[in-house]
């Protein structure tokens, strides 16, 4: 592809993302990232963008350095996360912008490149070294089998301020690595473990994530005609996959916190008397 590596602009976990031509970006994976799951990322954001939904232009896949990339179109302006912190939008403001950016995703047909859950599980299981012991895993794949129906939809599986980039044109999602086929209450069980968990372990502020998770939950059942307490319902009764698929994607316990949520996930497998 025409273009080459320029400044970096921003890094995460798993990239980094630097100038590529005019008007793009390349996001760099890191070396050792699983090849398949950048493919996969690349596959779905083409997906999604032509479905017509708010995520980055692709425009190419290149290696550089034996390190695999995507370029995308580059999107201009702050994340949400740093407008929050900012004072730049509310808390209840930034609830009601993942709650729109999630309806839109749940409405839409999953496409021919979304990988089925059950799917998905069953291979994060097997290159995940054993971090999940069996028996927790079995339970999983039984809930999954005894919950999922044909008609299940879309899921980012990571929506959360950071991955919200707001432009000139509206806030368009990034970051679609781990979006699959399930339903919406799966995708609301992620961003509650993020935002009410994971996100208390490097937050400066804990009441924000608290309070934005609060706004999107409740923006989300206003925008879907849902009574909040059956969205809750249906969230809760999926939390233990959002949990352990959580714990696959971070690689095992990074702190107290997720051994903690394991526990929680376990004890909710378990038979009810």
């Amino acid at each position: 592809m025409q273009g080459s590596l320029g400044e970096k602009i921003n890094q995460g976990g798993t990239a980094d993302i630097h100038a590529w031509a005019p008007g793009q970006v390349v996001k760099l994976f890191k070396e050792g990232f699983p090849l398949r799951l950048g493919r996969q990322e690349a596959r779905m954001t083409r997906a999604v963008f032509a479905g017509g939904l708010p995520a980055p232009e692709v425009f190419g896949e290149v290696t550089l350095d034996g390190r695999f990339g995507i370029v995308l179109g580059r999107l201009d302006g702050p994340t949400l996360l740093q407008l929050t912190r900012s004072g730049g939008v509310t808390f209840a403001q930034a609830g009601a912008i993942l709650a729109s950016l999630g309806l839109s995703i749940h409405r839409m047909a999953p496409p021919p490149e979304a990988i089925d859950l059950r799917r998905w599980m069953d291979s994060a299981f097997r290159h995940s070294g054993g971090i999940v012991p069996k028996h927790i895993a079995s339970g999983i794949r039984a809930l999954i089998d005894r919950l999922q129906q044909p008609g299940d939809g879309l899921c980012h599986g990571d929506i959360h301020p950071n991955n919200v980039i707001m432009t000139t044109d509206g806030p368009r999602l990034i970051d679609w690595t781990f979006s699959i086929r399930a339903p919406a209450a799966l995708d609301h069980g992620l961003t509650h473990i993020g935002l009410t968990e994971f996100a208390l372990d490097i937050t400066d502020n804990p009441q924000r994530p608290l309070a934005v998770n609060a706004a999107a939950q409740s923006e989300y059942a206003r925008l879907s005609g849902t009574p909040i307490a059956a969205l809750t319902q249906a969230m809760e009764t999926w939390l233990p996959i959002a949990i352990v698929r959580y714990f696959l994607i971070m690689g095992g316990p990074t702190s107290e916190r997720w051994r903690r949520m394991m526990q929680r996930a376990e004890a909710a497998l378990r038979p009810q008397d």
